[in-house]
């Protein structure tokens, strides 16, 4: 039976991709200011161009470089920055709200998650949703190696519920590391596949596959009541 429903955060409760807009969109006009340009659209553009075709680790680079403006390493180290720092234009879509509201009913609801401490604080606040949760595990306040997939952060969730792992549920999205640490400790896994999402890898390993797959979130309550 099932107790306490964990979520992920980023393409679980909302669309990761509307934080990379506002998160580049931020830097575009940082960037503006900065350079003394009189436009922030054509930064924002080549962030979003550079995205879309798969680029993740040095899309500042590539668009300074393919935008003619000079740089170094420090100035790098601004832009990622700002854009961790920013505060994001984001909102929880109402289907998200409604099933939150719908679970705190019958369940224990906590959060557990990954990412760089300050940009993961902002993002819940701009979301409005730290009052559903018991509690939220900030994996990165456990120190980077608790990252997922390690079960540091799991184990931690645990123990504050005080609910055993196998009356737990998570669910989130990405393949490669959130499934493989709950089912390594006997939670329920369920990914839910937003079409927007961002982490779309696939992987063969049978230790990151989760027990249940549904594609909309409204699709949660029924299959928790069925479990």
């Amino acid at each position: 039976m099932i107790k306490a429903v964990v979520f992920d955060l980023d393409d679980t409760l909302y669309d990761e991709i509307d934080y990379c807009r506002s998160g580049f969109r931020a830097v575009a006009a940082y960037l503006t200011e900065r350079t003394g340009h009189s436009q922030s659209q054509p930064f924002f553009e080549s962030f979003r161009k550079h995205f879309k075709s798969g680029e993740r680790t040095r899309i500042f680079n590539i668009s300074l470089e393919e935008l003619g403006i000079s740089f170094d390493n420090q100035l790098i180290k601004e832009l990622v920055e700002v854009y961790r720092t920013h505060q994001p234009d984001i909102h929880l879509p109402s289907e998200s709200r409604e099933i939150l509201d719908t679970l705190q009913k019958k369940y224990t609801l906590a959060m557990l998650t990954d990412g760089f401490l300050p940009a993961q604080r902002l993002k819940v606040k701009a979301l409005g949703i730290e009052d559903y949760f018991k509690c939220i595990i900030y994996t990165e306040e456990l120190g980077r190696d608790a990252w997922k997939p390690s079960t540091a952060g799991f184990e931690k969730l645990i123990s504050v519920l005080n609910i055993p792992a196998e009356h737990t549920a998570y669910i989130a999205d990405n393949l490669k590391k959130d499934f493989i640490a709950p089912n390594k400790l006997g939670m329920l896994t369920i990914q839910l596949i937003r079409p927007l999402r961002v982490h779309t890898e696939i992987s063969k390993d049978p230790q990151s596959q989760p027990d249940k797959v549904i594609k909309n979130i409204n699709e949660l309550p029924l299959l928790l009541e069925t479990l």
